[in-house]
């Protein structure tokens, strides 16, 4: 916040002097209007003046015409009218010994020499309509800087040790709402993340503790089948067995304990993988348009940008049944895979339909996987001959066909001259 302090006064203040400047310029240009203005005025009188003057019989023409209106009057004529000269003060007969407060100027007009009193007066009006102008556009400046410090800035100064405590796991105390309305959804959201981080966690603590007891217990259970089978082999090795059919019987028993034995790896195994992933949908009903916009949405530009052809096919806009947000996550991974694996040429994705089915294909070109490898592709942490240097988990296909499952529906994939082809099945709502 200090910072901001900084950089408003710095901005107030380069304002103010901008200010300055602007008056200092605008003054001397009013000021050097005005003195061309006392100039033509100057000539303007003196052709007035010559034109008043040459019908008087006097000589020498005595002359002196003031602003306040004491003036003196030529014969048979009405005072002349200096006040239709703003800057002139005073047109009176030059007298070089007469002392004067203006400054003037010395004409000769019909044959005498007058002396022509002025006062430099600029219009001073666009100066003050400029410095209205300045003071407002002050005023706002330091009203919107004050309304982002307070509104925005203090806000967020109050929020920059959330993240960081998020991160460290401190997750027990909740976030102040706020109705702040720049910040009021992002702590809304944040709440929602701690609570989701704080869920998780009793959720992790608790699978922790599961495993825990599932490996005590089985390290119990498997003990039993363990002891016979070394028992057995025992027996086996000193030829305790006086008989071939307490051999066989313990060969059997041998093979009995060790099925018994891998039918628990087996568990293990199924838990592991039921554990680790937890995945979720929630079933509804959206249509098939709302699901491509966000997808053309998140990768037209992506593609454009990768100079990757990338074609939408048209279809037909039905009501779709499943989780579309989990649906739009099996397609960003398809995607993200044909931009990993393929040769960049196109991507495009197709549709059509199959009894009370929406068949959604995406398909890249540049195939260079094996056609054996294809139906491994969506077990768990598969990762077939072409991924090369790519960095990858092999668990993207595996989700995607266990999302699809969980909404009803399938997913697979083929190749066919050059080109790879995923197809995701949705039913129809």
């Amino acid at each position: 916040m200090s910072r901001f302090r900084k950089i408003t006064c710095a901005i107030l203040v380069l304002e103010l002097l901008l200010l300055a400047g602007c008056n200092f310029l605008l003054l001397g240009s009013l000021r050097k209007d005005a003195g061309k203005q006392y100039r033509v005025e100057i000539s303007r009188a003196s052709r007035d003046l010559y034109s008043y003057m040459i019908l008087s019989s006097q000589q020498p023409v005595p002359v002196d015409f003031r602003r306040d209106g004491s003036s003196t009057e030529l014969p048979g004529k009405e005072p002349f009218d200096i006040s239709q000269y703003p800057s002139l003060v005073r047109i009176s007969n030059f007298d070089p010994n007469e002392s004067v407060n203006n400054d003037y100027e010395v004409k000769e007009v019909a044959g005498t020499l007058l002396r022509f009193e002025y006062e430099v007066k600029p219009d001073i009006r666009p100066l003050i309509y400029m410095n209205i102008g300045f003071a407002v556009c002050l005023f706002v400046t330091a009203a919107v800087l004050f309304y982002v410090g307070r509104k925005v800035l203090r806000p967020f100064h109050k929020m920059t040790d959330l993240s960081v405590e998020l991160a460290r796991g401190n997750l027990s105390a909740p976030v102040k709402a706020d109705k702040n309305k720049f910040f009021g959804k992002f702590l809304w959201g944040i709440n929602m993340l701690r609570d989701n981080l704080e869920s998780n966690k009793a959720r992790e603590l608790e699978m922790q503790k599961d495993k825990k007891t599932l490996i005590l217990s089985l390290s119990h259970d498997i003990k039993t089948p363990l002891s016979a089978i070394k028992l057995y082999a025992k027996a086996l090795s000193e030829d305790i067995y006086d008989s071939e059919e307490k051999r066989r019987a313990a060969i059997s028993g041998i093979a009995q304990n060790a099925s018994e034995i891998e039918k628990y790896v087996a568990d293990i195994v199924t838990a592991s993988k039921e554990d680790f992933l937890n995945l979720e949908v929630t079933m509804g009903e959206f249509y098939l348009s709302e699901l491509m916009g966000r997808i053309e949405g998140l990768y037209r530009e992506k593609f454009s940008g990768l100079r990757t052809e990338f074609r939408i096919s048209e279809y037909s806009n039905v009501l779709l049944s499943g989780d579309c947000s989990r649906l739009e996550e099996v397609l960003q991974n398809i995607l993200e895979n044909a931009i990993k694996y393929g040769d960049g040429k196109y991507v495009r994705i197709d549709f059509d339909d199959e009894e009370d089915c929406r068949l959604i294909t995406v398909t890249n070109s540049g195939c260079s996987i094996k056609e054996e490898e294809i139906p491994h592709l969506f077990e768990s942490f598969y990762r077939g001959s072409n991924v090369g240097d790519a960095q990858g988990s092999g668990l993207g296909l595996y989700i995607a066909r266990s999302l699809m499952r969980m909404m009803n529906g399938d997913i697979f994939a083929k190749e066919n001259a050059g080109e790879f082809a995923v197809t995701v099945v949705v039913r129809k709502a």
